[in-house]
């Protein structure tokens, strides 16, 4: 159970980062460590993988987390690309933000309507 689950999350980030799912432990062990990599295998086996919420749903939700936090960029462009491979359209995406901008604030909107037309072109 676990070993699937941690080969799930493999496979999730493989998606999100667009590598080999043989490449995805060797990147994140570069850039976090082990213990951290491992840690968020898990996770995410569980939290793309679980019942209850479709991946384009999943998608909307991480982008808006991540909007609402602001000063994420890095991590928001492949959270973008994969909410439209889970179904997303561009139009979507930009109501979100722009929503978004009277509850996190226009600054961080504008950021990420920046980035969703850059990255979406």
């Amino acid at each position: 159970m676990e070993d699937d689950r941690r080969r799930r999350g493999i496979e999730a980030y493989a998606s999100q980062l667009r590598l080999e799912p043989e490449e995805v432990v060797g990147w994140f062990t570069g850039r976090f460590g082990e213990r951290f990599a491992e840690e968020a295998f898990a996770s995410a086996g569980g939290a793309w993988t679980e019942d209850g919420l479709s991946l384009r749903d999943r998608s909307l939700v991480v982008v808006a987390a991540l909007v609402t936090l602001g000063g994420l960029e890095q991590r928001l462009r492949p959270h973008l690309r994969w909410a439209v491979e889970h179904g997303c359209t561009r139009a979507e995406l930009e109501a979100a933000a722009a929503l978004l901008g009277r509850y996190a604030g226009e600054e961080k909107a504008a950021a990420a309507l920046a980035l969703i037309r850059e990255e979406l072109g």
